[in-house]
């Protein structure tokens, strides 16, 4: 833990986060913290990025740059400052996601459809070649990005979220075909989590929700942060180009 852990899977590693200033970002951010890295957070509030560092043990642990993922300038400063503080950056965590629509694909607004594969996507290849640039590329690392059981089937109500992040997973087969031998590239496809970025997937039905799974209960944010933790760390040394399913045994559709 911040203060006491020395030693650890992350012992002198440094890893970026995208979207850590809660949910599944800030869980893996204190996985790998409490391992023995120290990281680099992202998100768009400076207020959220603040009360998420005290979690993490103050600025001797963690920074955050605040900033929009699918915003150039953003990404090369959160970058500059993880390398520029810390000296190194051994991993990424493409954690950002968005979805501001719901409903069937052919009425989505194609101006929202954009908005969101530039997030999902672009934004999470735009943050691998930058700290491919930055670090990875000379020194070797590891690179996790968080898709979602959404793009491994149809998605009832998020299709065009699903349809990018099954972009994001074929991505990661990608980018480790052509970043091996030194750089790693891995995925998870986390079911619904108990975030706030979930919450319309089971509020007001949870139990119904939690019933369709053979582990009876939602996701927690530490469930998938520890399968993060286990991609990035050279635990998962001989594993690359793959998609880790966590849906606590998931019967039918979402």
């Amino acid at each position: 833990m911040p203060g006491g852990q020395t030693e650890g899977r992350f012992a002198g590693r440094v890893a970026l986060i995208t979207g850590a200033s809660r949910g599944i970002g800030l869980a893996a951010a204190q996985r790998l913290v409490d391992e023995g890295a120290r990281v680099c957070i992202t998100a768009r509030k400076p207020e959220t990025l603040a009360a998420a560092i005290a979690v993490l043990g103050g600025p001797e642990y963690a920074i955050a740059v605040a900033g929009s993922s699918d915003d150039a300038d953003h990404r090369e400063q959160a970058v500059f400052e993880t390398v520029s503080t810390f000296g190194r950056l051994d991993v990424l965590v493409n954690n950002t996601g968005i979805n501001p629509t719901f409903g069937p694909l052919l009425d989505v607004d194609f101006g929202v459809a954009r908005k969101i594969f530039e997030v999902n996507v672009l934004s999470a290849l735009s943050w691998v070649k930058l700290a491919h640039d930055a670090w990875l590329g000379e020194h070797g690392g590891a690179v996790v990005n968080v898709a979602s059981v959404a793009g491994l089937g149809a998605s009832p109500g998020i299709a065009f979220y699903g349809i990018t992040k099954a972009a994001l997973i074929a991505m990661t087969r990608q980018l480790s075909f052509e970043l091996a031998p030194d750089i790693r590239v891995n995925a998870v496809a986390p079911a619904v989590v108990r975030t706030r970025f979930a919450e319309a997937l089971y509020a007001d039905k949870e139990e119904q929700v939690a019933a369709g799974y053979l582990l009876k209960r939602l996701g927690e944010p530490a469930d998938i942060g520890a399968a993060i933790a286990y991609l990035a760390s050279s635990d998962a040394g001989w594993t690359t180009g793959q998609t880790l399913v966590i849906d606590g045994g998931l019967i039918g559709n979402i």
